[in-house]
Protein backbone atom coordinates (compact mmCIF):
# COMPACT_ATOMS: atom_id res chain seq x y z
CA UNK A 1 0.00 0.00 0.00
CA UNK A 2 1.05 3.47 -0.53
CA UNK A 3 2.46 5.40 1.85
CA UNK A 4 0.41 8.59 0.99
CA UNK A 5 -2.44 8.71 3.15
CA UNK A 6 -6.33 9.22 1.90
CA UNK A 7 -7.82 12.65 3.68
CA UNK A 8 -11.09 10.97 2.38
CA UNK A 9 -10.76 8.70 5.64
CA UNK A 10 -11.08 10.53 9.03
CA UNK A 11 -10.58 8.16 12.26
CA UNK A 12 -12.80 9.07 15.31
CA UNK A 13 -10.04 8.98 18.29
CA UNK A 14 -13.05 8.09 20.59
CA UNK A 15 -10.26 6.32 23.00
CA UNK A 16 -10.37 7.41 26.99
CA UNK A 17 -7.51 9.90 26.76
CA UNK A 18 -4.90 11.33 24.98
CA UNK A 19 -2.25 9.01 25.84
CA UNK A 20 -4.31 6.42 24.19
CA UNK A 21 -5.35 8.60 21.05
CA UNK A 22 -1.49 9.34 20.41
CA UNK A 23 -0.67 5.76 20.64
CA UNK A 24 -3.15 4.84 18.40
CA UNK A 25 -2.00 7.84 16.06
CA UNK A 26 1.44 6.79 16.00
CA UNK A 27 0.57 2.49 15.40
CA UNK A 28 -1.74 4.36 12.38
CA UNK A 29 1.43 6.32 11.05
CA UNK A 30 1.77 7.34 7.55
CA UNK A 31 -1.37 5.40 6.82
CA UNK A 32 -4.19 7.83 8.78
CA UNK A 33 -3.49 11.89 7.94
CA UNK A 34 -6.82 13.27 9.52
CA UNK A 35 -8.25 12.81 12.97
CA UNK A 36 -11.81 13.34 14.67
CA UNK A 37 -11.40 14.65 18.65
CA UNK A 38 -14.60 15.03 20.17
CA UNK A 39 -16.12 15.69 23.24
CA UNK A 40 -15.35 12.57 24.99
CA UNK A 41 -12.04 13.46 25.22
CA UNK A 42 -12.45 17.00 26.01
CA UNK A 43 -11.56 16.33 29.45
CA UNK A 44 -8.78 13.39 28.82
CA UNK A 45 -6.12 15.93 26.85
CA UNK A 46 -8.34 16.34 23.87
CA UNK A 47 -7.32 20.18 22.89
CA UNK A 48 -3.45 19.15 23.60
CA UNK A 49 -3.84 16.42 21.70
CA UNK A 50 -5.33 17.85 18.38
CA UNK A 51 -2.41 20.54 18.98
CA UNK A 52 0.45 18.30 19.28
CA UNK A 53 -1.48 16.17 16.31
CA UNK A 54 -1.57 19.60 13.71
CA UNK A 55 1.78 21.08 15.30
CA UNK A 56 4.23 17.85 15.80
CA UNK A 57 3.17 14.81 13.29
CA UNK A 58 1.12 17.47 10.49
CA UNK A 59 -1.86 15.71 10.90
CA UNK A 60 -5.05 17.20 10.11
CA UNK A 61 -7.15 17.10 12.73
CA UNK A 62 -11.41 17.52 12.90
CA UNK A 63 -12.68 19.01 16.32
CA UNK A 64 -16.35 17.58 17.22
CA UNK A 65 -17.59 19.67 19.69
CA UNK A 66 -21.20 20.11 18.58
CA UNK A 67 -21.81 23.62 20.15
CA UNK A 68 -24.78 25.20 20.67
CA UNK A 69 -26.12 28.16 23.01
CA UNK A 70 -26.96 31.74 22.22
CA UNK A 71 -25.14 33.24 19.45
CA UNK A 72 -22.23 35.63 21.65
CA UNK A 73 -21.30 32.52 23.42
CA UNK A 74 -21.14 30.28 19.88
CA UNK A 75 -18.93 33.32 18.65
CA UNK A 76 -16.83 33.57 21.14
CA UNK A 77 -15.98 29.69 22.03
CA UNK A 78 -15.30 29.38 17.97
CA UNK A 79 -12.82 32.41 18.26
CA UNK A 80 -10.67 31.12 21.01
CA UNK A 81 -11.00 27.32 19.08
CA UNK A 82 -9.41 29.50 15.81
CA UNK A 83 -5.99 29.83 17.56
CA UNK A 84 -5.47 26.23 17.53
CA UNK A 85 -5.13 26.40 13.38
CA UNK A 86 -7.44 23.27 13.53
CA UNK A 87 -9.42 22.50 10.15
CA UNK A 88 -12.60 21.82 10.71
CA UNK A 89 -15.08 21.77 13.53
CA UNK A 90 -18.63 21.09 14.20
CA UNK A 91 -21.53 23.09 15.22
CA UNK A 92 -25.14 22.16 15.57
CA UNK A 93 -26.76 23.34 12.10
CA UNK A 94 -29.38 25.66 13.61
CA UNK A 95 -28.74 29.11 11.00
CA UNK A 96 -27.74 30.93 14.51
CA UNK A 97 -25.58 29.35 15.56
CA UNK A 98 -24.03 28.47 11.92
CA UNK A 99 -23.49 32.61 11.77
CA UNK A 100 -22.29 33.13 15.08
CA UNK A 101 -19.40 29.95 14.40
CA UNK A 102 -18.26 31.84 11.27
CA UNK A 103 -18.23 35.38 12.83
CA UNK A 104 -16.16 33.24 15.74
CA UNK A 105 -13.44 31.79 12.99
CA UNK A 106 -13.04 35.03 11.47
CA UNK A 107 -10.27 35.02 8.82
CA UNK A 108 -9.02 32.03 9.67
CA UNK A 109 -9.08 28.63 7.41
CA UNK A 110 -11.32 26.59 10.21
CA UNK A 111 -13.81 24.84 8.43
CA UNK A 112 -17.44 25.29 10.44
CA UNK A 113 -19.70 22.33 9.96
CA UNK A 114 -23.37 22.04 10.80
CA UNK A 115 -25.00 18.67 12.12
CA UNK A 116 -28.04 18.11 10.65
CA UNK A 117 -29.14 15.25 12.82
CA UNK A 118 -27.35 12.43 14.73
CA UNK A 119 -26.68 9.26 12.83
CA UNK A 120 -27.74 7.57 15.96
CA UNK A 121 -31.35 8.76 15.66
CA UNK A 122 -34.09 7.74 14.11
CA UNK A 123 -37.77 8.77 13.54
CA UNK A 124 -38.85 7.65 17.41
CA UNK A 125 -36.19 9.52 18.66
CA UNK A 126 -37.18 12.72 17.43
CA UNK A 127 -40.62 12.26 18.31
CA UNK A 128 -39.42 12.42 21.96
CA UNK A 129 -37.72 15.01 21.27
CA UNK A 130 -40.75 16.87 19.96
CA UNK A 131 -39.18 17.36 16.45
CA UNK A 132 -41.34 18.09 13.87
CA UNK A 133 -43.20 15.58 11.20
CA UNK A 134 -41.10 14.52 8.75
CA UNK A 135 -39.62 11.83 7.02
CA UNK A 136 -35.63 12.13 8.56
CA UNK A 137 -33.80 12.36 5.35
CA UNK A 138 -36.19 15.34 4.49
CA UNK A 139 -35.01 17.07 7.62
CA UNK A 140 -31.87 16.53 7.31
CA UNK A 141 -31.82 17.97 3.93
CA UNK A 142 -33.72 20.86 5.05
CA UNK A 143 -31.36 21.49 7.95
CA UNK A 144 -28.19 20.93 5.40
CA UNK A 145 -30.10 23.69 3.48
CA UNK A 146 -30.16 26.10 6.13
CA UNK A 147 -27.27 25.60 7.10
CA UNK A 148 -25.15 26.13 3.95
CA UNK A 149 -27.74 29.41 3.37
CA UNK A 150 -26.09 30.63 7.18
CA UNK A 151 -22.77 30.06 5.66
CA UNK A 152 -21.62 26.79 7.01
CA UNK A 153 -18.53 25.69 5.32
CA UNK A 154 -20.46 22.26 4.82
CA UNK A 155 -22.36 19.83 7.16
CA UNK A 156 -23.15 16.31 8.97
CA UNK A 157 -24.92 14.17 7.96
CA UNK A 158 -25.35 10.52 7.29
CA UNK A 159 -24.56 8.71 4.15
CA UNK A 160 -28.24 7.80 3.24
CA UNK A 161 -28.84 11.54 2.78
CA UNK A 162 -25.80 12.76 1.37
CA UNK A 163 -26.52 12.29 -2.45
CA UNK A 164 -29.71 14.01 -2.25
CA UNK A 165 -27.44 17.24 -0.01
CA UNK A 166 -25.25 16.89 -3.01
CA UNK A 167 -28.11 17.66 -5.40
CA UNK A 168 -28.82 20.90 -3.49
CA UNK A 169 -28.40 24.21 -5.23
CA UNK A 170 -26.16 25.65 -1.92
CA UNK A 171 -24.14 22.39 -2.08
CA UNK A 172 -21.27 23.42 -4.54
CA UNK A 173 -17.98 23.57 -2.83
CA UNK A 174 -19.58 22.61 0.58
CA UNK A 175 -18.10 19.64 2.42
CA UNK A 176 -20.25 16.31 2.87
CA UNK A 177 -18.35 14.86 6.34
CA UNK A 178 -20.58 11.09 7.00
CA UNK A 179 -20.29 9.34 10.27
CA UNK A 180 -22.24 6.48 10.61
CA UNK A 181 -19.66 4.44 8.18
CA UNK A 182 -19.34 0.77 8.90
CA UNK A 183 -17.05 -1.20 6.71
CA UNK A 184 -18.84 -4.53 5.41
CA UNK A 185 -17.94 -6.90 8.24
CA UNK A 186 -18.37 -4.51 11.07
CA UNK A 187 -21.23 -3.92 13.52
CA UNK A 188 -23.43 -1.23 13.91
CA UNK A 189 -22.99 -0.04 17.41
CA UNK A 190 -25.17 2.96 18.52
CA UNK A 191 -25.48 3.45 14.65
CA UNK A 192 -28.79 3.91 13.25
CA UNK A 193 -28.36 4.83 10.08
CA UNK A 194 -25.33 3.51 8.66
CA UNK A 195 -23.40 2.52 5.05
CA UNK A 196 -19.96 1.11 4.02
CA UNK A 197 -17.06 3.43 3.20
CA UNK A 198 -17.55 2.60 -0.56
CA UNK A 199 -21.20 3.64 -0.85
CA UNK A 200 -20.64 7.34 1.67
CA UNK A 201 -18.64 7.86 -0.74
CA UNK A 202 -20.22 7.41 -3.79
CA UNK A 203 -23.46 9.09 -2.46
CA UNK A 204 -21.19 12.25 -2.65
CA UNK A 205 -19.26 12.38 1.13
CA UNK A 206 -16.01 14.22 0.48
CA UNK A 207 -14.86 12.41 4.05
CA UNK A 208 -15.80 9.25 6.07
CA UNK A 209 -15.58 9.17 9.96
CA UNK A 210 -14.60 5.65 11.32
CA UNK A 211 -13.20 4.92 14.96
CA UNK A 212 -14.49 1.48 16.97
CA UNK A 213 -13.69 -0.30 13.65
CA UNK A 214 -10.40 0.81 13.68
CA UNK A 215 -9.05 1.61 17.57
CA UNK A 216 -11.43 -1.60 18.50
CA UNK A 217 -9.45 -3.90 15.78
CA UNK A 218 -6.46 -6.14 17.03
CA UNK A 219 -4.59 -4.46 13.89
CA UNK A 220 -5.21 -0.94 13.39
CA UNK A 221 -3.44 -0.55 10.89
CA UNK A 222 -4.76 -3.75 8.56
CA UNK A 223 -8.39 -1.93 9.29
CA UNK A 224 -7.48 1.14 8.06
CA UNK A 225 -6.16 -0.49 4.81
CA UNK A 226 -8.74 -2.85 4.73
CA UNK A 227 -11.23 0.43 4.47
CA UNK A 228 -9.22 2.21 2.54
CA UNK A 229 -9.34 -0.40 -0.27
CA UNK A 230 -13.13 -0.58 0.10
CA UNK A 231 -12.89 3.23 -0.85
CA UNK A 232 -11.13 2.67 -3.80
CA UNK A 233 -8.90 5.26 -5.80
CA UNK A 234 -9.09 9.16 -5.66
Amino acid sequence: MSNIADDRLIVALDVPDALSGLKLAEALGDSVSFYKIGLGMLTGGGLALANELKQEHGKRVFLDMKLFDIGATVEAAVRGLAQFDLDFLTVHGDPHVVRAAKTGAGGSDLKILGVTVLTSLDRSDLDAALIRDGAVPDIVVDRAARAFEAGADGVIASPWEAAAIRALPGAEGRLIVTPGVRPEDAEQNDQKRVATPARAVAEGADHVVIGRPIWQAADPRGAVEKILSEIGPT
